[in-house]
């Protein structure tokens, strides 16, 4: 099995032809609605373990990377009223190159009679519309694909006995099936592609970091639930 891990919100950059419509935007930019605090930290302590590895670190709310071009939440409140022709060429410079690039290493793994186990790595908000989100870290899967739950199943076993105190939930706080992009590449490569989302809770997020033994427990679990 061939690992590849991804990053789609591992920073808040707004590249500067675009600044100008973020003038306002700073607050936004560096809360949960610009990127996913400690996914980049995280992403880049479990890459070690890939065949492949990609992140981005521009804003969400220039292009959502982990949105279908249909989804109505592709362009953020700061983008969405730009004119047709300006968001073709955010699609073009930024959304594409970073999906497309990722599609074609699963294609050529995938072509060589590889399987191939994708991690997309995110974190979330602990309290969000005033609720808390009782869960440290969401494993998401689509549930009708049996590899996926089977392998879901075995890491989040590897978790446990790593470190028994972990709260880890399935398809929480969001369904791995949902709109995404991990979505959008099960559609492509319906046999020999697995894609699990994995959401860490930002409460263990300080200064953009991750502690090292939560670090080090996830990716010794990886390794396990590889073997």
């Amino acid at each position: 099995m061939k690992l590849i891990i991804t990053c789609e919100h591992g920073g808040h950059s707004i590249p500067k032809e675009y600044s100008p419509f973020f003038k306002t935007a700073s607050k936004e930019l560096q809360s949960h609605r610009g990127y996913d605090p400690g996914a980049l930290d995280l992403f880049n302590t479990l890459k070690t373990l890939a065949t492949y590895s990609h992140f981005s670190t521009n804003s969400r709310l220039l292009i959502e990377l982990n949105r279908s071009l249909h989804h109505k939440n592709l362009f953020s409140d700061f983008t969405k009223e730009l004119k047709t022709l300006e968001k073709q060429a955010i699609i073009e410079h930024y959304y594409l190159p970073y999906r497309n690039a990722i599609e074609r290493e699963i294609t050529q793994q995938i072509s060589k009679k590889e399987t191939v186990l994708h991690l997309s790595i995110h974190s979330f908000t602990p309290v969000f519309n005033g609720n808390k989100r009782s869960c440290d870290l969401g494993i998401l899967y689509d549930s009708s694909k049996d590899n996926e739950k089977q392998w879901a199943t075995k890491f989040k076993r590897s978790l446990q006995a790593v470190d028994s105190n972990l709260h880890i939930r399935f398809n929480y706080p969001y369904l791995g099936k949902a709109d995404g992009f991990t979505t959008y590449l099960r559609k492509q490569f319906p046999d020999n592609y697995l894609g699990i989302e994995l959401e860490l809770n930002q409460k263990f997020t300080l200064q953009n970091k991750i502690p090292f033994a939560l670090k080090n427990t996830i990716l010794q679990a990886i390794k396990k639930a590889l073997n």
